[in-house]
């Protein structure tokens, strides 16, 4: 596939009403693994499926539900009405499941990732107190990772985190690529080959960010203006982020491919950016652990 700023860019098809308001295939994305819904639901409407031959992750990014499957009932799940007041609450599951998403509140807002497997993992619910932060990078560059589905959960392929950038910040700086599988000696994973969605929210309208995909060689090269609820593909590459003056982005990352890692190279010509950094940006953490009742 020849990706270029048209298809890294995958447009909200949000109306304001209840229903899938984005999606990615992994057809239409010309790879491998990753697919991709985000859907609203007011109070008292339900959406269910079976994931096939998926294992799948849903991602409450605000409001409260149940979720009921044919391996339980997760019951009263959320708490945060946006992504900007709380921790993540978060359900996976393994192939061949049956559920049920039931909204409790009005404006219920999830975000659904899946991706092939030959492997059986069990149900795992993830609660707030789960989700470790993170604060990475410096100066400018400095960014909060709240982790999902880290490295080393109980999963065959997916990876999901959640990241805040303040407003005028970058993100994923220095740029880093993650599309060579190589390992050391002892097995350890240097860099993992990854497919990866980037899911956008702005913290106020007409916010924006701009993302750079762009390879050693240049046959990927493009800036994408990302706004409220667009998609972001990265096939491959070194992947940057800009936030607008005046907004805080966040981004939910859905990875999927070689291993369950988030293992990248820095590119070398930005590298040294880091040797520059004398503080982090205390306006981060922008949601933490306290934010959730005890």
């Amino acid at each position: 596939m020849n990706y270029t700023s048209n298809n890294m860019i995958v447009k909200s098809q949000d109306n304001g009403g209840s229903g899938i308001f984005a999606s990615v295939d992994a057809a239409s994305a010309g790879w491998d693994y990753l697919n991709m819904a985000a859907l609203r639901l007011n109070k008292g409407e339900t959406y269910s499926t079976n994931v096939g031959e998926h294992e799948h992750v849903t991602v409450i990014l605000g409001g409260r539900c149940h979720i009921r499957t044919s391996t339980g009932e997760y019951l009263d799940l959320g708490r945060r009405p946006n992504v900007f007041s709380g921790m993540p609450w978060a359900l996976y599951l393994p192939r061949n499941v049956d559920f049920e998403i039931e909204a409790l509140t009005d404006n219920l807002e999830v975000a659904s990732c899946w991706v092939p497997t030959d492997e059986d993992h069990p149900a795992q619910l993830v609660t707030p107190d789960m989700s470790q932060v993170e604060i990475r990078g410096g100066a400018n560059a400095t960014r909060q990772i709240n982790g999902i589905l880290p490295p080393g959960f109980d999963c065959h392929r997916l990876v999901c985190v959640e990241v805040y950038t303040p407003s005028g910040n970058w993100s994923s700086y220095p740029p880093h690529k993650h599309d060579v599988h190589t390992e050391a000696e002892d097995g350890t994973v240097l860099e993992a080959d990854l497919e990866e969605i980037y899911f956008y929210k702005i913290d106020n309208p007409n916010g924006y960010a701009y993302q750079r995909v762009y390879n050693d060689d240049r046959s990927i090269d493009g800036l994408m203006m990302a706004e409220n609820h667009d998609a972001v593909l990265v096939p491959e590459g070194y992947h940057p982020v800009v936030s607008a003056h005046g907004y805080t982005t966040y981004y939910l990352n859905f990875l999927a491919g070689s291993a369950q890692s988030l293992a990248n190279s820095d590119d070398p010509a930005y590298s040294w950016v880091k040797g520059t950094w004398t503080y982090q940006d205390p306006r981060l953490p922008i949601v933490h652990h306290g934010m959730e009742p005890r």
